[in-house]
């Protein structure tokens, strides 16, 4: 129960921190998509169900404020949450190589969806200004702020895991 609600806090404060916050802070026209280093984290170090819940309120989130259709980012986000779940078994707290390769996929991909369902089939066919203008910036933008957040991120799943298994050795 505690893991719910910090996380739905977690998940709160990014949005207030997505869209609020930091378009007034920043002072590049890009921004990092602060949902997409909260659900690939999510993902990869608590197992595809988390990463799947937390990438739907992520998207389901962004859809209800900023989507033109309810539903397209929840799916995206979901899908980035489960697949970068796959990746728990393989993730080590230390090691912060997987965590920036998987965001900066996770981040790529969503960006090429996002393209080719939004404008590509719109008949918007400047794929290469598209690249080098929001793409590759959100990624590169994206990329310093996970070397922010996933930090605090860390922090709190470990005090997170900690108190389960706490919780878990009272009831054995």
């Amino acid at each position: 129960m505690l893991s719910f609600l910090i996380i739905s806090i977690g998940v709160f404060l990014v949005f207030l921190c997505q869209t609020c916050i930091l378009p007034g802070v920043m002072p590049l026209s890009v921004l990092p998509n602060l949902f997409i280093i909260l659900t690939a984290s999510n993902g990869f170090m608590r197992e595809e169900n988390s990463g799947l819940a937390v990438g739907f309120c992520c998207g389901l989130l962004y859809d209800i404020f900023f989507g033109e259709v309810i539903g397209f980012h929840a799916l995206l986000y979901m899908y980035i949450g489960f697949l970068n779940g796959k990746f728990s078994r393989v993730f080590y707290p230390e090691d912060i190589k997987l965590p920036l390769a998987l965001i900066t996929v996770s981040d790529l991909t969503y960006s090429l969806i996002c393209y080719v369902f939004q404008f590509l089939l719109w008949g918007r066919l400047d794929f290469s200004y598209y690249f080098l203008h929001v793409i590759l910036p959100e990624m590169v933008v994206t990329l310093t702020a996970t070397l922010v957040f996933y930090p605090l991120i860390l922090l709190i799943n470990e005090w997170l895991r900690k108190r389960e298994r706490k919780k878990e050795q009272r009831f054995v």
